[in-house]
């Protein structure tokens, strides 16, 4: 049994989320809390595997709530929020910084022809977290050397002149981009391509989120961008992304074998034929395949290609397959791929000299 502490002041959305969860027999709700306050004293007592949280609470907010659970009692964290403003989608996402594992939204009524959809959604979610049992919080990147087997001896050799750099995340990836974007030069020669899973209505307050805490110039892409050095592209929601020479950003529709939109096998697959040896592709933390066997093809095209090591991800589904295909010719932890990534493209750099 999954246990499930439900932390919720609305009544009408406290019935909706027990009937929601209560479909799936695996799971079992030890307790249902009307604000941060009585949330702390349900975990001490009931020792939960995960929490669904709401954020706007009166007494103790989600928030708060978060940073003194994963200080005292850590445990995993989902937060399930009906809010899409701007400014509430960016307070969602510093509940994520403060510990929280993923956003989903709260699941329509049941009447609604999406609740099917949106129930699976919040219990597969809920579940996959409840397997996380250590919690980390990640602290800010040092710069510090590659370990001796990933050294930048061992790239030095690379003297090519790389165009774009291609980044794939899902669940857990927030934070490792923050904890890359961060950490590398703001004026890289080369721009950079994100697709991000995320639950639709969030891109805007991601991006948003995202540029404010790293003073890295983001931006949601538009069709027929013309991509600048230094400058990174978020996928918008409801279409997929890709990169054709210019470099400029092609957006389209059509379906992926993933059933994902954005994919991040179309940003992949748009790299690896368009830029070749010239482009980076990262695939980070996240559940499923998608982009798995797209960065085995940026391999086989001469790409520089890395996956995020098991040790540092919150679900190693996406880096783990491409791992399993070879597809990853680096395996690194954040703080390692941010390093590397600045080595490639001050060498870039070097290079246009």
């Amino acid at each position: 049994m999954v246990k499930v502490l439900i932390v919720e002041d609305s009544p009408v959305m406290q019935e909706l989320l027990a009937y929601t969860l209560g479909l799936d027999p695996s799971i079992k709700i030890t307790g249902i809390a009307s604000n941060g306050e009585e949330a702390l004293e349900l975990v001490s007592e009931n020792q939960p595997d995960v929490i669904a949280m709401d954020w706007q609470m009166p007494k103790l907010n989600g928030l708060l709530a978060t940073s003194k659970i994963m200080e005292t009692n850590p445990i995993p964290i989902v937060i399930v929020t009906g809010s899409l403003a701007l400014n509430d989608a960016a307070i969602s996402f510093s509940l994520m910084e403060a510990g929280a594992l993923a956003i989903l939204k709260k699941p329509r009524s049941i009447h609604h022809p999406e609740f099917k959809n949106d129930a699976k959604h919040l219990i597969e979610t809920l579940k996959l977290m409840s397997e996380i049992k250590l919690v980390k919080r990640l602290v800010p990147c040092s710069k510090k050397q590659f370990p001796p087997n990933h050294s930048t001896n061992e790239i030095s050799g690379n003297e090519r002149d790389f165009k774009i750099i291609v980044i794939g995340a899902s669940t857990g990836g927030p934070l490792v981009l923050q904890k890359i974007l961060t950490n590398l030069q703001k004026d890289i020669s080369v721009p950079i391509l994100i697709v991000q899973h995320i639950t639709k209505g969030f891109v805007n307050g991601f991006t948003e989120w995202l540029g404010k805490t790293t003073d890295f110039p983001l931006h949601i892409a538009t069709s027929g961008d013309i991509l600048l050095p230094g400058h990174a592209y978020v996928a918008p929601d409801g279409f997929h992304m890709g990169v054709k020479e210019g470099p400029r950003i092609i957006l389209t529709k059509l379906e992926s074998d993933h059933g994902l939109l954005p994919s991040i096998a179309y940003l992949f697959k748009s790299a690896a034929n368009n830029f070749g040896s010239r482009a980076i592709g990262v695939i980070l933390t996240g559940m499923g395949s998608d982009g798995a066997s797209e960065l085995k093809l940026m391999r086989d095209m001469g790409a520089i290609t890395i996956a995020q090591n098991r040790e540092s991800s919150v679900v190693h589904g996406m880096p783990g397959e491409a791992i399993k295909l070879n597809a990853a010719k680096y395996i690194l932890s954040p703080e390692e791929i941010a390093n590397m990534l600045g080595v490639l493209v001050k060498k870039t750099r070097t290079n246009e000299k």
